[in-house]
């Protein structure tokens, strides 16, 4: 009996490189180095609904499919893997939320903005829809029209 000889492992090749700025992609943003100033700020107060999270984050998804099931169309905004990015992307937020560097509250990733506002993270979405009070803020903020 012959043996079977074993093929070499070679994993597929990155379809992009890790540091280009990809075009945006239906209602899909990536963050770029050349968005200027208002950045990720200028997306959320521009859309009534945007998920923001790390690049290939699965809780965005998460996030994503149940806004999406209630009939939202949220902008899902990912920042790149780098710590640096996110933690620049982060203190720009928290200075744009609370108006001034270092105050205001710790902006977790995912993070959901309804109506130019930090609603919360998945758990706070999660929660909010079990007990029936998502879709009134969602109404609210102009998401929903039913």
């Amino acid at each position: 009996m012959q043996m079977q000889q074993a093929i070499s492992y070679q994993p597929w090749p990155p379809v992009h490189p890790t540091d280009a700025v990809l075009p945006v992609v239906g209602r899909r943003r990536q963050a770029s180095p050349s968005e200027g100033d208002d950045g990720v700020l200028g997306v959320v107060k521009e859309n009534a609904v945007v998920v923001l999270g790390r690049r290939g984050c699965c809780m965005i998804h998460v996030a994503n499919r149940l806004l999406l099931g209630l009939g939202v169309n949220p902008v899902v905004y990912e920042v790149g893997e780098s710590d640096e990015e996110v933690q620049r992307t982060m203190e720009d937020l928290q200075e744009g939320i609370s108006g001034e560097k270092g105050a205001g509250g710790e902006v977790q990733l995912p993070a959901v903005f309804i109506g130019g506002r930090l609603f919360g993270g998945l758990d706070r979405i999660m929660t909010t829809h079990i007990t029936g009070e998502l879709v009134p803020v969602l109404k609210e903020a102009g998401a929903l029209w039913l």
